[in-house]
């Protein structure tokens, strides 16, 4: 049933924050792994799954117990004293189970801690009200639920290992008490014995079930955000690998003509002053190639965000589509530049201020515009229209304003629960090509 596959953090283990990148490849933040939302990407939808689960647990076993107590508990044998303990004892159990499947199942990507002693103790000492009462009545063969639900609640705390030995010693407590109160009532051993057990099997098999699910859940919802932190780390070290490489090499050079500059500078003088010439100019390309490294990691291109865009998304659990009728390629490269702006832009909004499950993203270029249009659910009610940044390049506004100088616009609207970011510019047009120049007509003389 796959419950073995539940995993326990050690108690106390401390949460962690799982950065999320934007499309330059910088952390925005994330969420924090004790439950407390950030406005990670599929977080909203996580905990709703949780409480889905938690309550649907709480509330069909609570259900079950209640519709099967509702028949022994006014029972004419039963005594009135004995409904009040066995209504308390009801009451108590309910409690102890939205305690102990609440501890159970914590917010996304947080450490399940000790089960409560004191409620455990509690829940417990119900379930044996509410199992020991309708055992001593005739014809309730459910005695074994509630017990067998806090039983199951218990296990699923432990490891796997325990687990199932508590299980199994359930079953096996749950078909001898049957047996042996089948045998002595004269209903018969058979059925006393197999119903209890089979009980406590599926209720233990039914409660483990819907909390595995929660718990692979919970762990892909981690594995997507270890995913977008690698995709972030294997840039930083792209960039560092690079300028490893050009730095490296000018400082070696460096180093060996400073040395022997140094030597030369009582022997010959003029030959010291050509070699620290020479050190000058290496320390110029040395500052001039590490600018084209930085600029090259920070230079903006629309088919390089568009790219880019779909693997963060993706990373980050959103279903993005990417539709494209056409290359950037016929854009300038000043162009290409404030469009890809604007997808970088819209990413990392999407990936701060949504709780988005869907993107969309279309570029054309078609009447003499080109226009990159994003559309994304999970839209806050207030946009990052302020921007982050202060007219540098960052911002919805600033980029609106540069894509206005450019002749183009940059326009957002909400649409209920989506939010649309459009931007245009309008396409270079074609330079004419020159007339064919006539062909030259043949001399009359060389008619024939």
């Amino acid at each position: 049933m796959g419950s073995d596959d539940i995993c326990h953090a050690p108690p106390g283990a401390g949460a962690r924050r799982l950065p999320l990148p934007d499309a330059s490849g910088r952390e925005t933040g994330g969420r924090e792994t004790d439950g407390r939302e950030t406005g990670g990407p599929g977080s909203g939808g996580l905990e709703r799954f949780r409480r889905h689960t938690r309550w649907t647990l709480t509330g069909t076993f609570v259900l079950f117990m209640a519709l099967f107590a509702k028949d022994w508990i006014a029972h004419p044998d039963l005594a009135a004293w004995g409904r009040a303990v066995a209504a308390v004892a009801l009451l108590v159990l309910t409690a102890a189970l939205v305690v102990l499947i609440g501890r159970r199942l914590p917010s996304a990507g947080a450490v399940v801690g000790r089960p409560p002693v004191a409620w455990l103790a509690a829940g417990g000492a119900a379930a044996t009200v509410l199992g020991v009462i309708p055992l001593a009545l005739p014809d309730q063969r459910l005695w074994p639920l509630a017990p067998a639900v806090m039983a199951s609640v218990a296990a699923t705390f432990l490891p796997p290992e325990r687990r199932r030995v508590l299980i199994a010693a359930a079953i096996v407590a749950a078909a001898a008490i049957g047996g042996t109160a089948g045998a002595a009532t004269g209903d018969g051993w058979r059925l006393a014995t197999a119903f209890p057990a089979g009980l406590v099997a599926f209720t233990a098999w039914t409660m483990l079930g819907m909390l595995w699910a929660w718990d692979v859940a919970d762990r892909l919802n981690q594995a997507r955000g270890m995913a977008a932190e690698l995709a972030v780390k294997d840039e930083r070290l792209r960039f560092a690998a690079d300028l490893h490489d050009i730095q490296g090499h000018h400082l070696q050079v460096i180093a060996l003509k400073s040395e022997l500059a140094a030597r030369l500078a009582d022997a010959d003088p003029a030959r010291a002053a050509a070699q620290m010439a020479e050190v000058r100019q290496l320390a110029v390309d040395a500052l001039r190639d590490t600018r084209a490294v930085v600029q090259g990691y920070r230079r903006t291109t629309l088919d390089a965000e568009l790219a880019n865009a779909a693997k963060v998304l993706s990373a980050a659990g959103i279903d993005a589509r990417v539709e494209q009728e056409t290359s950037p390629d016929a854009l300038p490269d000043a162009g290409r530049h404030l469009l890809g702006l604007v997808m970088r832009e819209a990413t990392t909004n999407l990936l701060r201020h949504s709780r988005a499950r869907h993107a969309t993203i279309r570029y054309e270029a078609a009447d003499g515009t080109a226009r990159i249009q994003i559309r994304n659910d999970g839209a806050s009610t207030t946009p990052g229209t302020s921007g982050s940044g202060t007219g540098t390049g960052t911002g919805l506004r600033a980029l609106a304003d540069r894509l206005e100088q450019a002749g183009g616009a940059l326009t957002w609207r909400h649409d209920g629960d989506w939010f649309e970011l459009t931007g245009s510019l309008p396409m270079p047009r074609p330079m004419p090509r020159p007339p064919s120049p006539p062909l030259p007509l043949p001399a009359t003389g060389d008619v024939r």
